[in-house]
């Protein structure tokens, strides 16, 4: 079974050394699109070995990863993005189920670095070339809808996932965002697909969280709803419809309705590791509203389904530091500095904790750490606990 890497790309050289070396040793064919770039990214992928084809841009993503369809040769296509890697611990089990006769579709599981939400999502990026499978939605675009289709024709096929994280996604980290102009090109093309679709769940729910993110709550909602409204048993939309709505209440100051919306997501028959967010942002709402041992059971949940969840150990560092409990949250936040190790907040929590039990040196030393990362950070931020500090006579 021959593998193909198929990809999409624009001016990427920063970031597409990294991305094809992930994969350089995994697929048979590496197979790109370039779609206008003025710097050096067909070279970089040429120097791969990949096949390298132009497009002109025409603002619509699924019609470039159609076209890019076009040239693959494998039984199977991976797709990936520039700023994406896969993971070396996956490449087993690619290698296994790709071999199997009976799938169609294996969806992965996509880690959002620095993402300040919820830190997983579930892609459908690995699947068999059939003549049928097609892209579609101009922005976030994806193949489901036409796998849809093929299995109410073609009901011997399955879709499937993979155990553990796939792909590392570092273009939700804000300064990928802000460079990338990407709120407003997502949210051009996401009307466009509403006006002519406007009951599609999926794009309420894309559409509806991106009005939260920027401010147009009100809006947000509306569509959030209507996306619950029209979602029927598509848990992994309906789970992002509440979980957003649960974001877009807390931003209200609606404590109640929006631990209703969280609750409604936790509940959902998903793949946990999706739920972490929802488990997080509940957590919060409790801490803020003084129920401890409430959040405190929250945090620990979204541990025990990921030990690996730096902002869980934070969190819950916060809440026993408010419960008194001060050894405890010393090893929280110590936990979520060796996740992150530029975890400013985690360092400077560290510092008050460690010296509340007299530990002065070691309160001193998180203090400096945590003032080195917000001074690159958050100046103001590190300003303000230097002269803190400098009042205390601790520094």
């Amino acid at each position: 079974m021959n593998l193909s890497l198929c990809m999409i790309v624009k001016n990427e050289a920063a970031t597409l050394h990294k991305c094809l070396s992930s994969v350089a040793n995994v697929v048979d064919e590496m197979v790109i699109l370039d779609t206008g770039s003025s710097d050096r990214t067909p070279e970089i992928a040429k120097s791969y070995g990949a096949k390298v084809h132009h497009f002109r841009w025409n603002n619509n993503f699924s019609t470039a990863r159609n076209e890019a369809l076009k040239y693959v040769k494998g039984n199977w296509v991976l797709v990936l993005d520039a700023d994406e890697t896969l993971t070396p611990e996956i490449v087993p089990q690619i290698y296994s189920v790709i071999q199997r006769e009976e799938y169609l579709l294996i969806n992965l599981l996509r880690q959002e670095v620095g993402a300040e939400q919820s830190p997983y999502s579930l892609v459908s990026r690995l699947f068999r070339r059939h003549p049928e499978i097609q892209f579609s939605r101009p922005y976030h675009a994806l193949i489901d809808d036409s796998v849809a289709t093929i299995l109410a024709k073609e009901p011997k096929w399955q879709i499937g996932y993979l155990q553990g994280v796939a792909i590392l996604h570092k273009g939700y980290q804000k300064s990928a965002i802000a460079q990338g102009n990407k709120y407003a090109k997502a949210q051009a093309a996401m009307e466009q697909f509403l006006a002519a679709h406007p009951y599609d769940a999926y794009v309420c729910s894309k559409l509806g969280a991106l009005y939260v993110t920027t401010g147009k709550i009100n809006e947000g909602i509306e569509l959030l709803k209507r996306g619950v409204r029209t979602s029927e048993e598509n848990y992994e939309i309906l789970y992002e419809l509440h979980y957003h709505l649960g974001i877009a209440y807390s931003r209200l100051q609606n404590p109640k309705q929006a631990s209703l919306h969280y609750q409604a997501a936790i509940k959902l028959p998903i793949y946990p590791i999706l739920k972490l967010g929802a488990y997080n942002n509940i957590g919060n709402l409790l801490k803020e509203a003084g129920d401890l041992k409430t959040a405190r059971k929250a945090y620990e949940a979204a541990l025990k389904i990921d030990d690996n969840f730096a902002a869980g150990h934070y969190n819950l560092g916060m809440t026993l530091k408010a419960m008194g409990l001060f050894t405890d949250a010393i090893a929280c936040y110590q936990k979520a500095i060796k996740l992150n190790p530029r975890y400013a907040e985690a360092y400077q929590n560290l510092g008050v904790v460690q010296l509340k039990v007299g530990n002065h040196q070691a309160s001193l030393i998180a203090f400096k750490n945590a003032i080195a990362l917000h001074q690159e950070q958050n100046p103001e931020e590190a300003q303000r606990l230097r002269q803190g500090l400098q009042e205390m006579g601790l520094l």
